[in-house]
């Protein structure tokens, strides 16, 4: 079977993006897998699949599947790619679409400069929305992650931007020990389903550095929920004022939050790369 693709980046999180509007196909964990191998298939961090809309409501269905074959709720970065895809495939006209996802309902808009701006939903910071177990619902809490003989405890914030996150402030991004702890944190067993590990410097009020985890795809360049986790965390934490420019090793986001249900914005580049046919 060939089906045709599109590679797409945002930040350097890169994606395979299928068309399942006109050329209907769900990739299974294994081609999942293939695709996103960088020696032997496309390379990428999630694969993206457009579908048709599941409803009046909506103008497509977006679902993401991570590079190890594991089907996910959310992805701020794809989302952007999403709606550049859509656009550039003649698939709507409309700058601002209403898509549905795993994780709930996102609005994301085309910006006349080309940058993409999404609604990302609101926050949600209680642990059985992660889910994360704890008795307590405070927004930093302390997590013991033991590797072999050493151990350490994380104050972390645990968030839900449709996808779970667990955030934490180090002092140095560029010396934070991300693949070591990294992986870790995303397995600990306190997250059933496991977690994306976000590590946030404090550069000032309004600008932080991010280096993130993600689940089931290893560090990445950038993650877009993850940056909304981070800045809500840090609000709620008090250690930020909206908005706040997020700088990733990929690239800048701008993201934007007014508080208690308001919902996070987004805004940044999506950017196409190529397009090709593949065998599987």
């Amino acid at each position: 079977m060939k089906v045709r693709f599109t590679k797409m980046h945002g930040l350097g999180n890169d994606f395979v993006v299928f068309d399942a509007v006109r050329q209907p196909f769900v990739p299974s964990p294994g081609q999942a897998r293939f695709i996103a191998d960088r020696h032997f298939g496309i390379g990428c961090d999630q694969i993206l699949v457009v579908e048709p809309a599941g409803g009046p409501d909506v103008d497509f269905r977006y679902r993401i599947f991570n590079a190890d074959g594991g089907e996910v709720e959310q992805c701020g970065n794809g989302a952007r790619c999403f709606v550049r895809f859509v656009h550039e495939q003649g698939l709507t006209h409309k700058r601002e679409i209403r898509v549905e996802t795993r994780g709930g309902l996102i609005v994301p808009r085309l910006e006349i400069n080309g940058e993409v701006t999404v609604d990302m939903g609101i926050p949600r910071f209680a642990p059985t929305d992660i889910p994360f177990s704890s008795s307590s619902e405070a927004i930093v809490q302390p997590l013991l992650v033991e590797n072999g003989r050493e151990r350490q405890t994380f104050d972390i914030s645990v968030v839900s931007m449709g996808n779970p996150h667990a955030v934490l402030v180090v002092d140095d991004v560029a010396t934070a020990h991300v693949e070591r702890w990294g992986p870790l944190i995303e397995s600990h067993p306190r997250f059933p389903r496991r977690v994306n590990a976000g590590f946030m410097q404090v550069v000032d009020r309004r600008d932080i550095r991010l280096r993130v985890f993600e689940r089931g795809a290893g560090e990445t360049l950038a993650c877009g929920t993850g940056a909304c986790a981070a800045v809500a965390a840090g609000i709620r934490r008090g250690l930020l004022d909206s908005p706040v420019r997020v700088s990733t090793r990929g690239g800048d986001l701008s993201i934007a939050w007014g508080g208690p249900d308001t919902p996070v914005m987004m805004t940044g580049p999506a950017v196409t790369v190529f397009e090709g046919e593949i065998e599987l």
